[in-house]
């Protein structure tokens, strides 16, 4: 039977079956149409700004307000939903609150004045950051470690390139009247569909058992005081303070707009064809992980994220500090800064943790 190593060197073994295995496509088709409704509802903000900015007759400083939301709300809720998965049913609380409550983030799109917007916007994100916890506990559970990388980064790669069709979908949403309305709509309509697909394809896997601990997967504050004992989590933590990659999604468009001079659909190509590189990097990134973690064993994935946010310090550096006007180099540094962007998490980071706890 294969296992799975812990930090303390318990054996942890596999219950992945066969016929579960045949289960899990279906239910990363899922993950995906919600990982890919979920981030769009940060880009639709992010690539319809100026015209949202327009509309409700807003500053460009608004936009760190609307951006920050998803950030707060990750930060009050996202514990809180893992915690009631783990007491109510994961598959449940994902349907409902990614899911059902797509709804709201439809609502937005009814707001007529900024505090409006904030408001069911911010409703609506309350849900949505339920997926985020709640997947990656799934995943660890339906992947072996010497996958997780891949699967991430699968994960990633997918979400990402069904954004890629949006995306310009809804920079085209710019050029007509209340389109970023529309925007919303459709993200509501996203969501919901996650919700639909999760009820059909996602079938819970089996909590892995450790040896000695049969309460293991329950939140017990005896566990919280044995995380904080490792030293990589909190210097995950600390790094992240640090990722600059939380601003520069937000600002990316109405940065091109604003300082660059671009228009708000040329620009919302661009961020598209970042985006793209976002996708294959998602699934190379996870695969590159994987090998250092065999390579190198406990020191391959922290190699990689070394590596990682060196090239992405160049990468951003090259994509914003220099004028590369509008042709074709712009586009290519772009889905270069694009493809590096999207290693660390996937390859390093979220298998990481999952390892951790």
């Amino acid at each position: 039977m294969a296992t799975s190593e812990v930090a303390e060197g318990q054996a942890v073994p596999s219950l992945l079956t066969p016929e579960y295995k045949k289960t899990r496509p279906g239910a990363m088709f899922a993950f995906a149409i919600g990982t890919m409704s979920d981030s769009m509802e940060g880009g639709l903000v992010n690539t319809l700004f100026p015209v949202i900015m327009k509309a409700l007759n807003l500053q460009v400083g608004d936009l760190g307000t609307l951006s920050s939301i998803s950030k707060w709300a990750r930060m009050l809720f996202g514990t809180m939903w893992a915690v009631l998965g783990d007491k109510f049913g994961r598959k449940m609380i994902m349907v409902v609150m990614t899911g059902l409550w797509g709804l709201w983030t439809a609502a937005a799109g009814l707001a007529q004045d900024f505090t409006g917007l904030v408001i069911l916007y911010s409703i609506g994100v309350i849900g949505t950051v339920a997926a985020e916890p709640i997947q990656n506990g799934l995943m660890v559970d339906m992947f072996d470690e010497d996958e997780r990388g891949k699967a991430y980064g699968t994960l990633r790669t997918i979400g990402v390139a069904g954004g890629l069709l949006l995306t310009p979908l809804i920079g085209q949403l710019a050029n007509i009247q209340d389109g970023w309305r529309i925007g919303m709509y459709i993200m509501g309509g996203l969501s919901v569909l996650s919700g639909i697909l999760l009820q059909i394809f996602l079938k819970e896997p089996p909590r892995r058992i450790v040896a000695g601990d049969p309460d293991a997967g329950k939140l017990k504050v005896a566990d919280i005081k044995q995380i904080a004992k490792v030293p990589s989590f909190w210097l995950m933590a600390v790094m992240l303070l640090f990722v600059t990659s939380m601003v520069f999604f937000a600002f990316m468009v109405t940065y091109f707009v604003k300082v660059r001079g671009w228009q708000t659909a040329s620009a919302a190509i661009l961020y598209t064809v970042f985006m793209a590189g976002f996708a294959v990097g998602g699934f190379t990134g996870g695969t590159i992980g994987d090998w250092f973690q065999s390579k190198f064993s406990d020191k391959g994935r922290v190699m990689f994220m070394q590596i990682y946010l060196a090239l992405w310090a160049v990468m951003t550096y090259l994509f914003i500090q220099l004028d590369w006007g509008m042709g074709v180099p712009v586009y290519i540094i772009a889905f270069l800064t694009g493809l590096v962007g999207s290693w660390g998490f996937s390859g390093a980071v979220l298998p990481m943790v999952g390892q951790i706890v």
